[in-house]
């Protein structure tokens, strides 16, 4: 296989379909709802939390056998069935549409990969193993949250609104580019961390 893409594509707006109503199926949906999606959900029958997802509007249920035409304008498709044979009709159709699509746990079925993700705020951290080996991107996934902390989120987001004042400002663009590398260091965040901690509140 080739390697991978790595990218983050915004979600927000756009028809995604879940085909599926089980529990991984739901767990799918709640990552997808985070993005801003527009979640519809195509299962033979569905849990109790993707009922209630259904019937507070968050998303569009039809408890029924999947249809070819339920790809119709849809951007991406997951597949969280279980079943061997509704995977590869949905898989198939999508590929034959040019609609990207994952099937949970097969990854030769893949068009795309859900990483192992730390998230601090704005800071995304994506492992992917290529569906290999998930358990290794998890136990990675573990490791990188005990070097990013929490208090990444809110450096982050101050690093974001310095960079938007320093870009405005009037000095040279060698000088931006200095000052920008030099406040994304880790010794900046450190220092940061330490004045909030001696409540002196982040530079």
């Amino acid at each position: 296989m080739k390697n991978l893409f790595p990218m983050f594509v915004k979600l927000e707006g756009r028809p995604v379909l879940v085909v599926g109503g089980g529990n991984v199926a739901a767990a799918k949906v709640g990552g997808l709802l985070e993005t801003g999606a527009g979640v519809r959900v195509i299962a033979l029958q569905a849990n109790e939390a993707v009922r209630e997802l259904a019937d507070s509007g968050q998303v569009t249920l039809e408890e029924r056998a999947f249809r070819a035409a339920d790809l119709d304008e849809i951007f991406l498709v997951v597949v969280a069935t279980g079943l061997e044979q509704v995977n590869q009709v949905v898989c198939l159709e999508a590929r034959r549409r040019g609609v990207l699509c994952n099937v949970v746990d097969v990854p030769e079925q893949c068009d795309f990969f859900y990483p192992a993700l730390v998230r601090r705020g704005d800071l995304q951290i994506a492992i992917s193993t290529a569906g290999q080996s998930p358990s290794l991107a998890q136990k990675i996934r573990q490791q990188l949250e005990r070097q990013f902390g929490p208090g990444w989120a809110e450096w982050v987001a101050e690093l974001g609104a310095t960079r938007r004042d320093i870009l405005r400002s009037d000095l040279n663009p060698q000088r931006k580019r200095t000052l920008l590398q030099s406040l994304a260091s880790r010794e900046a965040f450190e220092a940061a961390v330490s004045t909030a901690g001696q409540g002196g509140g982040t530079p």
